[in-house]
């Protein structure tokens, strides 16, 4: 499953600084490898101690972490959408991905220049917002001159449906708020609207970038832009990139975290990062361990088993027979698959299971 979060942000916010750091970290206690695609494209593992512990129990000769493509997008400038710096492939490369991470510099730093002059992550926040706003109104307003005609002449209900989602965009657009503000009933809306490739439509996470002393509770930067964003439904990160890329520069596991009990974090912004892009994918993971390979799954929230059987290879969801399911903490507690089945907690189901995150599972097939 390929899905990417692209990182996006004024020029010298710390975008790249924050690329760097992922492109260098660390999974917990294991190294597993970061692996550029292209010079801003990295293939980054999702730190999970479930995995972890898996690993310590099975043995296994081989271990597959789960995975998020991550995107370091160039500064966008104000007119992108006009084509102003590198405009609209500034734009094409966040319309390929599936979700945002918003890099806001939250710090001051007389040696760093602010593009416009002075710190004020609101304001950033809002010219990257008006850009993609202006992009989105354009693409909505092509369309409603396509679709008003058959919606208001003819029988055709899809069309009718389509130019009333497209309308309550506009509206939303036009008022100067993101694509995602606006929520749909049904799943025929739903689907046309994730069909229609709004760049405001893709879920975002705004990453604060302050310096180590704001690093646990942020300042004042930090609050105003959780007030600005109050009303999104979007989540916040607060992130030291310069710290934590010095924390990427430790060889050992025990170093870094020594210097995150230092600087008075349990784990680096980094790890949180990575979750965090993980979980606005709206991703989840499954297990299948063993002696052979102890491996992460990922598949999205709330899919069915077949769904998930498919992940593994498309064959296992065609043929699929049953599931058999164990739960992570019964795995764990009780000391192995043999002790599952002895208490009785191994469970079988069918195609209408939803998989669970950190479910352990084992596909039954026949094709």
């Amino acid at each position: 499953m390929s899905l990417k979060c692209g990182i996006v942000g004024l020029p010298n916010v710390g975008k790249s600084t924050l690329f760097n750091c992922l492109s260098n970290a660390k999974a917990q206690s294991a190294n597993f490898p970061f692996c550029t695609i292209e010079p801003n494209v990295g293939v980054i593992t999702v730190p999970d101690d479930r995995l972890n512990r898996l690993v310590e129990m099975c043995n296994p000769r081989s271990v597959v972490p789960a995975t998020v493509e991550i995107v370091d997008i160039a500064g966008l400038v104000k007119g992108a959408s006009k084509g102003e710096g590198l405009g609209n492939k500034f734009l094409a490369n966040i319309r390929e991905t599936d979700a945002i991470i918003h890099v806001l510099r939250c710090f001051d730093d007389d040696n760093i220049t602010h593009v416009d002059g002075s710190v004020d992550p609101v304001r950033d926040k809002e010219i990257i917002d008006t850009e993609l706003q202006i992009k989105d109104l354009e693409t909505i307003e092509g369309r409603i001159a396509r679709t008003q005609k058959q919606a208001q002449t003819g029988g055709d209900k899809a069309a009718k449906m389509q130019y009333e989602v497209l309308k309550q965009f506009k509206e939303a657009l036009e008022q100067g708020k993101p694509a995602r503000s606006v929520e749909f009933e049904t799943p025929d809306e739903q689907k046309f609207a994730k069909e229609l490739f709004l760049l405001t439509y893709k879920p975002v996470l705004y990453v604060c970038n302050v310096d180590e002393s704001s690093a646990v509770s942020g300042n004042h930067y930090v609050e105003a832009v959780r007030e600005a964003i109050k009303d999104e439904g979007a989540e916040l990160l607060i992130v030291a990139a310069g710290t934590e890329s010095d924390i990427a520069e430790l060889d050992s596991y025990e170093d870094r975290q020594e210097f995150l009990r230092e600087i008075g974090l349990e784990e680096s912004g980094v790890s949180r990062l990575i979750r965090s892009a993980y979980s606005l994918l709206d991703l989840q993971t499954f297990f299948t361990a063993g002696e052979d390979e102890c491996r992460a799954w990922t598949f999205r929230r709330g899919s069915k088993a077949p769904k998930c059987a498919g992940v593994i290879h498309t064959d296992f969801e065609k043929g699929f027979i049953r599931a058999e399911v164990i739960k992570y903490d019964d795995y764990v507690t009780l000391g192995g698959e043999s002790a599952v089945k002895e208490a009785g907690k191994f469970g079988v189901e069918g195609k209408e299971y939803i998989v669970q995150d950190g479910d352990i599972m084992h596909f039954r097939f026949n094709v």
